[in-house]
């Protein structure tokens, strides 16, 4: 029998179904998205998953957004700078993206004084190589991009947001459709799971933890096992029924249900991970102490200023608070765990 299906989860604006029972061990659209979804239908996953896809819509969205398309720029020396170029995750659509972190580019630009462009990063993979390339100048990075980027190009962690929920922090969840007969690991043996992307943390490397507590070796114990390439492709790669099984952030899952009535009672949160920090803004190791200061202190104090407060709202967040490297201890020790050589790239979670 199932007990205690409903759980609200921190936005008091909409429920999504949780199955308790397998929680013990942690406490527990518009047109564009129209036109999206029908487009993904299309297209079979092995192509969807790669990074090529992801470029070629980022380079159709130039058109439309006034985000740096000069993909080869050299960066000038410190004092001569005059723009700086923060990168994007692509963890939802290039569009929704661009539309959350435009009017937080056009206020650091006012209090910097100099031009703050945004360019997203085709695939997690090319986050390093951005930096490397000289093509980005900082970048809002989850756990594990910014763990990889900090253990070989020494990035730097500035600030994380504080959500309008209170909380600096994210986690992953494992979830189904609510029609499906899958309610436990034992269920979901032989089945189809969609996870986001190599280098994501709760779209990959939490759950994997999570499952390698109770006995489970992804490579062998799933029919199949894929990378979607964003959170809001596995969402509804799920919903489309092209994977049984979906392991995403809850952040994402969060903001797609409010918008989308499919998400919020079609589908069947089983399992949640522990917390980790929220996206924070990392800055190259290079960049100007100066330059690094000021934009610091424009994030930590921008609540403070009523358009700061006001920008800070439509972005989803209360204030941005002070990030170091040792808020990802957590993270680190997840790495550990799962046999992840940080300074090479090779880890036991690859077939």
């Amino acid at each position: 029998m199932m007990v205690g299906l409903k759980k609200t989860l921190r936005d008091s604006s909409f429920t999504i179904p949780c199955h308790q029972p397998h929680l013990r061990d942690y406490p527990c659209p518009e047109d564009m998205q129209a036109a999206r979804k029908n487009a993904a239908r299309l297209l079979p996953n092995f192509l969807r998953s790669r990074c090529f896809l992801a470029g070629t819509i980022f380079l159709c969205s130039m058109f439309f957004f006034g985000c740096n398309t000069d993909r080869t720029e050299v960066r000038k020396p410190e004092q001569d700078q005059q723009t700086l170029l923060i990168g994007l995750l692509p963890e939802q659509s290039i569009f929704k993206q661009v539309r959350r972190y435009e009017p937080l580019a056009g206020y650091l630009s006012k209090q910097l004084g100099m031009s703050v462009k945004l360019t997203v990063i085709p695939c997690y993979e090319k986050t390093l190589s951005s930096f490397t390339d000289k093509k980005m100048d900082a970048a809002f990075l989850g756990s594990m991009t910014y763990l990889l980027a900090h253990t070989r190009l020494g990035v730097q962690v500035l600030a994380r947001p504080v959500g309008l929920d209170g909380a600096s922090t994210s986690h992953g969840v494992i979830f189904v459709r609510t029609d499906s007969a899958i309610r436990s690991i034992r269920n979901m043996k032989g089945k189809r799971i969609a996870f986001v992307d190599r280098d994501t943390m709760s779209g990959y490397h939490l759950p994997l933890a999570y499952l390698k507590k109770r006995g489970v070796d992804h490579m062998t114990y799933f029919k199949e096992f894929y990378f979607a390439g964003t959170n809001e492709d596995v969402v509804y790669d799920v919903l489309d029924r092209k994977a049984d099984i979906g392991a995403v952030k809850n952040t994402v899952l969060t903001e797609l249900a409010v918008e989308d009535q499919g998400v919020r009672s079609e589908l069947l949160i089983l399992a949640r991970t522990p917390d980790m920090p929220a996206n924070g803004l990392v800055v190259r190791r290079d960049l100007g102490a100066p330059l690094k200061e000021k934009l610091k202190a424009a994030l930590l104090n921008m609540h403070d200023d009523p358009e700061g407060a006001g920008i800070l709202n439509q972005f989803g967040a209360r204030r941005f608070i002070e990030a170091t490297d040792g808020d990802y201890a957590s993270a680190y020790s997840i790495a550990s765990e799962l046999g992840i050589n940080l300074h090479s790239g090779s880890d036991a979670t690859s077939p």
